[in-house]
């Protein structure tokens, strides 16, 4: 009777979306992890970034702090797993990438005022880095997007709903649109071709 009992509540249960709530769950899960390891290569590359600026371009005090800044506020902001579930604190976190992206933006743009930062090799090298990990970034917060809109789905969907709420299951927060818009526009800068010179009179 117990097994039979057993039986019955794995198909009521499987039935309901208990089974897609465990793989939804853990594909957030494991697509929130790629997003915050992209973002971590994305933080261990400004250091250098900004040195190399700073050697070629020390007097642009206010966006170097700008960077810095912006990545140390990123920083402060623990990144657990439980960040997901809070839909306070994911805000905190996105607002800070933002701003660490923009702060970043404006550093690369910066850069195509001194020609002698633009031709260095370390210099190119973290650009080419950087731009590789935001597209990175975007693909992962992508895929985050997609797997926080599934399990959102099942939570609010009829008779799903009914298992979410025996089992304490609800919404998770996700990157807003407006979000969404300037982070997927990696940083970019367009080098201008040298003017040539003016003909002798």
């Amino acid at each position: 009777m117990r097994v039979l009992w057993v039986v019955l509540l794995t198909l009521v249960l499987s039935g309901c979306g208990y089974n897609t709530f465990q793989t939804t769950d853990e594909q957030i899960k494991a697509s929130w992890a790629e997003v915050l390891n992209q973002y971590q290569r994305r933080a261990d590359l400004i250091p250098n970034l900004v040195n190399t600026v700073k050697g070629y371009a020390a007097q642009e005090q206010v966006v170097l702090l700008g960077v810095t800044e912006a990545r140390a506020r990123v920083g402060s902001i623990q990144a657990t797993p439980e960040l997901i579930n809070d839909a306070q604190a994911f805000a905190k976190f996105q607002a800070a990438q933002g701003q660490l992206t923009s702060a970043l933006s404006r550093l690369l743009v910066v850069a195509e005022n001194y020609p002698q930062l633009k031709s260095d090799a370390n210099f190119r090298d973290l650009q080419a880095q950087l731009e590789g990990t935001e597209n990175r970034i975007t693909v992962a917060r992508n895929r985050y997007i997609k797997a926080v809109q599934e399990y959102n789905i099942t939570v609010r969907s009829f008779p799903s709903n009914l298992t979410a709420m025996l089992f304490g299951y609800s919404v998770k927060p996700s990157f807003t649109v407006e979000n969404e818009k300037e982070i997927s526009r990696p940083p970019t800068v367009e080098f201008a071709a040298p003017k040539a010179a003016a003909p002798a009179k």
